[in-house]
């Protein structure tokens, strides 16, 4: 938590800089008018570096791609940045490049909600390497799920309690993914309150991974204290599984 904490506002300081904006999304995070996808990822190790961590040693980067927000007949239509469209193949490629170059560790949705063939084509190239997280294409969907191991599509899912509606559905999606080795990562939704239920429902399924946004404003900060609370509560019976939680090794 510190880590994240103290690289949040170095990045504030990184863009500020730079005359870029530092206004918050809905999940807490800054939103600047980049001038590229890399520039991004660019500004993120930037940030890393000055608070004095090593990227990709101590911090690794993971990257909530929403591929279905430019998914437009078949192809990825990059309005935003270079105005290219891409195909599968091309899709799959970008990936391999960013996964080359950057410390990158997880990678959500590269591919559209009902882009199965995109999905199995990414799990084929990059599976091993990285964790590949299904969100829109899973739902928290036991059925979706299912259909994903059939297929060999990602490897790893999203969990969102009110997604699915409830808690016993929620559970029986995990006891699916962990069965075929899935990691399983409890989220949050971009409308949030300052409930921190997913705090402890991510320790209790022992999901080993918690998404809730940037270290910023209460409704984001809430569940991060939730969970240093249930630490302080645990004593030296907490474990912090860290890399082992992704099941994939950094550069493999």
């Amino acid at each position: 938590m510190r880590s994240a904490a103290e690289v949040f506002q170095t990045l504030k300081k990184v863009l500020q800089d730079r005359s870029y904006g530092t206004g918050v999304g809905d999940e807490g995070g800054f939103a600047p008018r980049v001038k590229s996808n890399a520039e991004a990822i660019e500004l993120l190790l930037e940030a890393i570096t000055k608070a004095g961590y090593k990227a990709g040693a101590q911090i690794a980067l993971a990257l909530d791609i929403a591929s279905s927000e430019f998914y437009e007949k078949g192809e990825y239509v990059f309005k935003k940045s270079d105005g290219r469209k891409r195909g599968k193949n091309d899709m799959v490629r970008l990936y391999e490049d960013w996964v080359r170059q950057y410390p990158i560790l997880s990678i959500e949705d590269p591919f559209a909600e009902d882009d199965w063939d995109g999905w199995r084509m990414m799990t084929a190239a990059l599976g091993k390497k990285v964790q590949l997280v299904g969100d829109d294409i899973f739902v928290t969907n036991k059925a979706r799920l299912q259909r994903g191991i059939e297929s060999d599509v990602a490897n790893s899912i999203l969990v969102k309690v009110n997604q699915i509606g409830t808690l016993t559905e929620t559970l029986e999606t995990m006891e699916l993914a962990k069965k075929w080795r899935y990691t399983t990562v409890m989220s949050h939704r971009s409308g949030e309150t300052e409930d921190v239920t997913i705090a402890d429902l991510a320790v209790a399924t022992n999901a080993g991974q918690i998404k809730t946004g940037a270290p910023c404003r209460g409704e984001r900060t809430a569940k991060y204290n939730q969970l240093l609370r249930i630490e302080e509560e645990l004593g030296n019976k907490a474990r912090y599984a860290g890399k082992k939680a992704f099941r994939v090794r950094l550069g493999s």
